[in-house]
């Protein structure tokens, strides 16, 4: 599956989100109107998408939920600098709110934010996104998938903050 796997299920699930819901998205990645209001009409949608992301992985296998928690503690850990933070804002636990948004928003505005942290919008949160595929596996399989050796914590990409 690997990282692409992962990308293409968040594509796959905001393909089915309603019209103004993928207009905000839009917006948010190319610039066109108020990125503040986009952002909060993504927010309201946000439960939606993530109901569906659930259904979406219902027949998931363990491996399939381990790899897709992998990759989304990976984006986190990439999001995890100090020239995002200042952007994002937020205490620890908001910025790692901040930054899934950023995830749950998808592969491309990941990518956009990376290059660009002046792309992200301040206080924009999805708390679940963070541990959507962990809490996904403990409910299914018992337990929480194995660790990766990083972090999704705020401070814990030593590079993002030297």
């Amino acid at each position: 599956m690997g990282e692409n796997g992962t990308w293409e299920l968040l594509e796959r699930v905001w393909a089915g989100a309603a019209p103004e819901a993928l207009a905000a998205r839009e917006a948010l990645l190319t610039g066109g109107g108020d990125r503040v209001e986009a952002a909060a009409v993504l927010e309201a949608h946000l439960p939606g998408f993530l109901a569906r992301l659930r259904e979406a992985c219902e027949g998931a296998s363990s491996a399939e939920l381990v790899a897709h928690d992998a990759v989304v503690e990976r984006a986190l850990w990439e999001l995890d600098r100090e020239d995002v933070h200042a952007v994002l804002d937020g205490s620890d636990d908001g910025f790692l709110y901040a930054r899934g948004f950023v995830v749950a928003l998808g592969r491309r505005y990941w990518e956009a934010v990376l290059a660009d942290p002046e792309v992200g919008v301040e206080d924009a949160e999805c708390e679940r996104m963070c541990y959507f595929f962990t809490h996904l596996h403990d409910e299914k399989f018992g337990e929480w998938p194995p660790r990766t050796g990083i972090s999704r914590e705020t401070g814990s990409n030593p590079a993002g903050w030297a």
